[in-house]
């Protein structure tokens, strides 16, 4: 049975089962992306808690927010049948009370790619991120590589301020075609639902390239921008090659290397990433 909580007196209550805890922070609209890291959490420990949370201090613009699905006895029903024990879904008030005047920065990680295409983003996702896990007290929280850069981030936010438990990061889940998955994948009309994989397509091209011995990083970015600019309906806002744990544009190819990409399409703006080398490959 999956039992919605919404204070954090009730999250308490939970939490003094003796068992390990799971997190996996959403802002709902679930779709298979999340549903893996609810697999993943139930595997490795015995509660699984599944914030639903629409947090309005990462929204640019006030639209988008109102926009944003809000489905949460659906999403309850999904969470529950894939292993999750509670839905913990906060009001506002909750997790911003009256009078909250607290931010969190993360410099560096964050000035970049999506930091500079979405001003003020990344604070927000800091400080709820840093807000439900410390209402939590995790043993786990999993969180997504689609969004590479946020999971970046939020590494580096769980040392520096020695937030609970461990992060553990999951591999991008993709629909059939290689769109990796997202909610805003349901906005997009149908030519642009089909033009879409040129995202992974040029992802693909660069890692295969890249495991085929090019080491030059601006090469790669070519090869990857000239197919996505030959794709219908996109327009590319960047792809580059970076550093895994700096962010950093590099411009050789080193193990773990990630090529990050985002475009927007239909007025809908996607993101992926793919790493070029695995860990421990020889360059």
């Amino acid at each position: 049975m999956t039992i919605v909580v919404k204070t954090t007196a009730e999250l308490a209550a939970y939490r003094l089962s003796g068992q390990s805890v799971g997190l996996v922070p959403t802002m709902g609209a679930l779709h298979e992306g999340h549903l893996s890291l609810i697999r993943r959490a139930e595997e490795e420990n015995g509660l699984v808690v599944v914030s639903v949370f629409v947090n309005p201090t990462q929204f640019n613009d006030p639209s988008d927010l109102e926009r944003y699905p809000r489905s949460l006895e659906t999403d309850t029903e999904l969470a529950g049948s894939t292993g999750a024990s509670i839905i913990y879904a906060p009001a506002v008030e909750t997790i911003y009370p009256p009078g909250f005047a607290t931010g969190v920065h993360v410099a560096g990680i964050t000035d970049l790619w999506e930091g500079e295409s979405r001003p003020g983003h990344f604070d927000g996702v800091a400080t709820v991120v840093s807000i439900l896990l410390n209402q939590v007290r995790p043993d786990r929280s999993y969180f997504g590589e689609k969004d590479f850069q946020q999971l970046v981030m939020i590494r580096r936010l769980h040392r520096d301020l020695s937030l609970p438990g461990d992060i553990v990061p999951c591999p991008t889940v993709r629909e059939r075609d290689g769109l990796a998955m997202s909610s805003r994948n349901a906005r997009l009309g149908v030519a642009d639902r089909a033009a879409a994989p040129a995202l992974h397509e040029a992802l693909d091209a660069m890692r295969e390239a890249a495991v085929g011995g090019e080491r030059s990083a601006l090469k790669l970015a070519i090869l990857g921008a000239v197919m996505v600019k030959r794709a219908p309906r996109f327009e590319l806002d960047y792809l580059q090659v970076v550093d895994p744990v700096t962010l950093d544009p590099l411009e050789d190819v080193v193990p773990g290397a990630r090529a990050i990409i985002a475009a927007t399409i239909g007025g809908v703006r996607l993101i992926d990433n793919i790493a070029l080398l695995d860990d421990g490959a020889k360059s």
